[in-house]
């Protein structure tokens, strides 16, 4: 039968990908003041970005409902398709429960729970396309996709902790300590769920060099298919610096994607965020 990926918007997956691996999308929600917006089809990241500058707040998110779910499933089922569909971990939004009920209502549809959020659960979004391409159930798909989450490594670099700050995610004192000290703090998705670790100094061009660095000197446990660098509002010359420096340091990569982070982490990070995601080896 045939196998149809669908992913939500928080895969951070290009235009351009999407269309080149044939993947479905299920919006979350943008909420900002009294509006709220499909992520993605009606606000984009810079619209982030205004809201903040004029505002002074964040927007809040909100996970697609059953409804969405199902209609999207049904589509594709409807046309003879079966599913594999991909969420956002579990620990950070709804999307997972709401898609795995609207899968037991629709049937033929297995759920993926990538405990990871942008390009590291689009990694798994990418494979799980390829392997259908090649010919591969559903069901395997999803097995396959799920024993490799706990090797997604996920990470970014952040410029300012304002939009942590501004999202209840560190303390007016710690965000001022931060800012005095030019603190860019490391963050790594582990376990399904956002911890900081190690902090940066300096300017954040420089900063996120040494980031690269860190992530993949000296490392042979690296599978060498796939890596995404995926930013906010990144210095172009700097995103080039770091393909240069995965070359330097991890030659062989088959597929370097360089994607622009979405509404998600644009409003968890704010912008100059910057990070280097892969799978490592079995």
């Amino acid at each position: 039968m045939k196998v149809k990926i669908i992913s939500d918007s928080t895969g951070d997956l290009s235009p351009a990908l999407i269309e080149k691996y044939d993947v479905a999308i299920v919006p979350l929600y943008v909420l900002m003041g009294d509006k709220t917006l499909k992520d993605g089809l009606q606000v984009k990241p810079d619209d982030i970005y205004s809201y903040v500058d004029r505002t002074g707040k964040l927007p809040t998110t909100s996970a697609p409902n059953l409804a969405d779910f199902i209609d999207e499933f049904k589509k594709w089922r409807d046309q003879g398709y079966e599913i594999v569909h991909f969420n956002i971990s579990s620990d950070f939004s709804s999307a997972y429960p709401n898609a795995c009920k609207a899968a037991e209502e629709v049937g033929g549809v297995h759920v993926v729970d990538t405990r990871n959020l942008s390009t590291g659960s689009g990694l798994l979004v990418l494979h799980g396309a390829e392997m259908a391409s090649a010919g591969a159930s559903a069901k395997e798909i999803a097995a396959e996709c799920r024993s490799m989450v706990d090797r997604v490594e996920a990470s970014f670099v952040v410029d300012s902790i304002d939009y942590l700050h501004k999202g209840g995610r560190c303390s007016s004192v710690a965000a001022l300590g931060a800012n005095l000290l030019k603190l860019k703090p490391c963050i790594e998705v582990r376990d399904g769920k956002m911890v900081s670790a190690k902090k940066y100094r300096g300017n954040i061009d420089r900063v996120i060099i040494n980031y690269v660095t860190d992530k993949l000197k000296g490392r042979d446990d690296i599978d060498k298919h796939r890596i995404f660098i995926t930013h906010t509002r990144c210095n172009p010359a700097v995103c080039q610096q770091v393909r240069g420096k995965i070359n330097e340091l991890a030659p062989g990569f088959e597929d370097i994607q360089e994607t622009i982070a979405g509404c998600t982490v644009t409003s968890h990070c704010g912008p100059g965020t910057l990070g280097v995601l892969f799978i490592r080896k079995k």
